[in-house]
């Protein structure tokens, strides 16, 4: 219940909704009523005449049942008298008709309420879904399967739409007209309607029993979706890999083990799903008999004065409880999958943003002096990465920083966009803790090539122009040219409007590099990353990366992680890591001559 509770809540405003959802389920439920409770004077104008109450003056207006009651009565008796039973069977008739169809026009107005609500819902789960995973550290990620996360956005948020959703209108509507219908049997028949009350609750257990079984499996179906995503989501991705080493028969295998395990959870859960409806059919049925043989005996044995048409419309009334009761059955079979799914959404927005703007947080515009890492500690996990890092970058100058995979040379780069935040020490811009300043700011004046040329699905143009598109097309050509690539642009099919396709895979290595150092360049932030921006490419592409990288470094602050030779000389400074600490630091003729750990990673070209 705290779960369909907390889902429902995604839903507020609830004034947009709840006071004209009430006005007209409760039109709604007293129209439904209306209908069938005329079935007792049509009776008794048909088979028993004189029997039907006659009110022969129309009365004053009060806003009561009695008032309505009498007004019709008042016509049935003036049609009764003026046209005799079937001027009067007419009368009912068409009063029936209006009163459908009043039932039917405001349980389709109710329904766009709660479609209105449903819609918007959705829409806010996948909005907050989307912008928890834009607004969490990188440590999120590591923590997080992929696959789980496109489960939750794409299966689990279906799941819920699908379930406890589209469920609101039996929670909402059915329950209401179950008691109203109670209430009105109530005034018919008390004794009757005492003896049912002790009959009924048998459905309900059972059906509450098979709710329970329902909601443990759908936790467990929501799992193996998971982990078919993620499967699926490592074949596209490594599909290369896959195939380079024969692995297209392990894949298969461990995909058709996880999907039949999904499979015989989904086959339980629907089988227990569907008998959930036909046991409550059957247990209302049910009911229903045993209430016409108890009741046929009391009218048998005259210890009842129920008339006949009471009866007849008692028994028409109960069987309105059938079709809401069964569809609550169905909503407490369908919801505890959804409850599930709804529990793995609000687990991923319960986790805390790790890294966020205090609430006091200075902005900053330029960048003015330099860059300093004092006393810097970062654990992740367990593990120490990084140990009393201190290291100062002025302005307009370049460090390199190099050492063997895992020293955290990475990691001391992503420290300073707030990727992730430092365990212990500080690092500061200008004198500024960045922890103080504005994230967007503190971004904003830093621009970043990694080794993977990371582009999107969208135009030439767009890569280039990242998060800007209304951009000056005319800047977005001229870091082309800077970066080396506008040749190769204009000769695509539609020159800077030529969609790249996924992740730039119509592109060569060499030209997704060269299209990431233009996005830099557009840019234009004072303070540059690169990250083994050329490790991965052929020396033909290298030669026109490092060109387009010596015209993006020039009269910037450049962090440089593990370049080549040909770039590292030229550093400023160059510091050496070696488990998570500075080891050496200095020009490339210093470290050379000092014949100690940088001489050795020259030597064997180790820059990774």
């Amino acid at each position: 219940m705290k779960t369909f509770l907390r889902l429902l809540q995604l839903s507020r405003p609830y004034h947009h909704y709840v006071p004209e959802y009430i006005i007209y389920i409760f039109l709604y439920t007293i129209f439904s009523l209306f209908s069938f409770t005329l079935v007792m004077p049509l009776m008794d104008a048909l088979f028993a005449t004189g029997q039907q109450e006659v009110v022969t003056q129309l009365p004053s207006f009060t806003f009561s049942v009695d008032y309505f009651k009498n007004v019709f009565y008042y016509y049935l008796t003036y049609y009764v008298n003026t046209t005799g039973k079937f001027g009067m069977l007419v009368y009912v008739c068409l009063v029936i008709l209006v009163a459908v169809l009043l039932k039917n026009l405001f349980g389709f107005l109710s329904q766009k309420v709660l479609t209105r609500m449903r819609v918007n819902m959705v829409r806010k789960m996948r909005e907050k879904l989307y912008h928890q995973f834009s607004s969490q550290s990188l440590r999120f990620f590591h923590n997080e399967r992929k696959g789980d996360l496109l489960s939750t956005v794409s299966g689990d948020v279906v799941e819920v739409e699908n379930s406890v959703v589209t469920s609101l209108q039996t929670v909402f509507r059915d329950p209401l007209q179950v008691i109203a219908t109670f209430i009105t049997l109530f005034i018919l028949s008390r004794q009757l309607t005492l003896f049912t009350l002790l009959v009924f609750p048998i459905s309900g257990y059972l059906i509450s029993n098979i709710t329970q079984r329902l909601k443990k499996k759908a936790v467990v179906s929501q799992g193996l979706l998971g982990k078919i995503l993620n499967i699926t989501e490592e074949t596209l991705s490594g599909i290369r890999i896959i195939k380079a080493f024969n692995a297209e028969r392990f894949m298969r295998r461990k995909f058709e083990k996880e999907n039949n395990d999904f499979a015989q959870t989904v086959r339980a859960i629907q089988n227990q799903r569907e008998l959930a409806s036909p046991l409550s059919e059957t247990m209302g049925v049910l009911v229903i008999i045993v209430i016409m043989i108890y009741a046929g005996n009391l009218i048998l044995s005259g210890q009842t004065t129920l008339k006949a048409s009471a009866f007849i419309a008692y028994i028409a009334l109960y069987f309105q409880i059938i079709a809401p009761a069964k569809n609550i059955a169905n909503a407490f079979a369908v919801m505890p999958r959804g409850l599930a799914a709804g529990e793995r959404v609000l687990r991923i927005l319960d986790i805390p943003l790790s890294i966020q703007d205090k609430t006091d947080a200075r902005p900053i515009q330029h960048f003015e002096q330099e860059i300093r890492y004092q006393g810097v500690a970062f654990r992740y996990e367990q593990q120490d990465v990084l140990k009393n890092i201190d290291l100062t970058i002025q302005k307009g100058k370049m460090v390199a920083l190099v050492g063997k995979s895992g020293a955290g040379k990475s990691t001391m780069a992503d420290l300073l966009p707030r990727f992730y935040d430092v365990t212990a020490g500080s690092i500061r811009i200008d004198g500024h803790d960045i922890r103080n300043l504005k994230m967007e700011d503190v971004r904003g004046l830093m621009g970043m090539v990694s080794q993977e040329a990371i582009l999107f699905n969208d135009t030439v143009f767009n890569n280039i122009a990242f998060g800007q598109p209304e951009a000056d097309r005319e800047a977005v050509i001229q870091a082309a040219k800077i970066a080396n690539a506008h040749e190769f642009i204009v000769q695509l099919e539609n020159g800077y409007d030529t969609s790249i396709g996924d992740r730039g895979m119509k592109l060569s290595g060499g030209q997704r590099q060269r299209l990431t150092i233009a996005r830099a360049i557009f840019k234009n932030p004072p303070i540059l990353i690169l990250d083994e921006a050329t490790s991965a490419l052929d020396t033909e592409s290298e030669k026109l990366v490092q060109e387009a990288l010596d015209k993006l470094m020039e009269n910037r602050t450049t962090i440089v992680i593990a370049h080549r030779l040909s770039t590292i000389q030229h550093a400023n400074e160059i510091v050496v890591l070696d488990k998570g600490e500075i080891k050496e630091r200095g020009t490339h003729d210093e470290l050379i001559a000092a014949n100690g750990i940088y001489k050795r990673l020259v030597e064997m070209q180790e820059f990774k």
